[in-house]
């Protein structure tokens, strides 16, 4: 599994760690009415690497910073970030219109490890916003599946509270055509929704990967994530074949483990995570007041 290290190469006398980079919002997508996903765009055409599920930390000039997720996949276009409205700086982000300025700082974290998905299945369980640092592995999944370095297929799990807070309907529909089992719930129908009703982890135990031959991984809310480990277990899949996405972004501030504010026992999050295996995480999650 990654170590997190792959960062941006800064340029001889260019800024620092704690310096964000200039980018420019070049698109800007409204996902649901809360969450928009922004287009960023360096100022300065340099490449930035990164790994699916590392986050950076995004400055709103004048207001503040916040770590979001990287919900694109590397090399591909424009830097994505899908972003929920909780707080003034996520609501000057989403708020941002074309063109204006948006400081970036990373990539940190652990990556989702894709690259360890050799001939296995591999399934994504995601709960609503959750599937946002999921997409890009997936695109890179679908990218390698038959392949002797990718995965023998994919399947795509994701819930949502309702149909209304559905986000990526467009991949979703894409990642199916390119070959994923796609399968879609919500907790709460709508008018006019003719899908599945109930809560993700219900998905689990019908879905058609082989669980001895299995990697999964999985981002959502805690309760949800809990239950979705617990389905995957029941269901044959190892305990260390089994990695999520511990969401405690809420805390982080620094990004490089200096200031402890993400701290969760023995573990520094923005550096030995956000991504962990299950073995890791349920010490963590036995951390977390739900």
């Amino acid at each position: 599994m990654s170590s997190g290290l792959a960062k941006a190469a800064p340029a001889p006398g260019g800024p620092g760690p704690y310096t964000p980079v200039v980018f420019e919002v070049v698109g800007r997508d409204q996902e649901t009415p809360d969450v928009v996903t922004l287009a960023l765009q360096p100022a300065r055409d340099e490449p930035f690497a990164f790994g699916p599920g590392q986050f950076n930390m995004l400055t709103a000039f004048g207001v503040g910073e916040v770590p979001i997720s990287i919900s694109s996949s590397p090399g591909r276009g424009p830097l994505l970030h899908t972003v929920r409205e909780v707080g003034p700086v996520t609501r000057a982000l989403c708020q941002a219109p074309l063109g204006s300025p948006i400081g970036v700082r990373g990539p940190f974290g652990t990556d989702w490890g894709i690259e360890d998905f050799r001939q296995a299945d591999a399934v994504v369980v995601a709960g609503g916003i959750g599937l946002a640092p999921l997409r890009g592995a997936v695109q890179v999944l679908l990218e390698r599946m038959g392949l002797p370095t990718g995965p023998r297929k994919v399947t795509v799990l994701v819930g949502a509270r309702d149909p209304g807070q559905l986000i990526f309907r467009q991949d979703l529909e894409k990642w199916a055509s390119l070959g994923a089992d796609v399968a879609v719930t919500v907790d709460m129908a709508a008018e006019g929704w003719s899908g599945s009703v109930g809560v993700v982890t219900q998905l689990v135990q019908g879905a058609g990967f082989d669980a001895g031959r299995t990697m999964a991984l999985v981002c959502g809310p805690e309760i949800m994530m809990r239950f979705a480990i617990q389905a995957l277990i029941e269901r044959g899949v190892l305990p260390t074949s089994i990695r999520l996405r511990i969401s405690l972004e809420r805390n982080m501030q620094c990004g490089s483990g200096l200031c402890g504010h993400c701290q969760l026992g023995p573990y520094i999050l923005c550096r030995s995570g956000p991504v962990v295996t299950y073995p890791d995480a349920s010490r963590l999650l036995s951390e977390v007041e739900l």
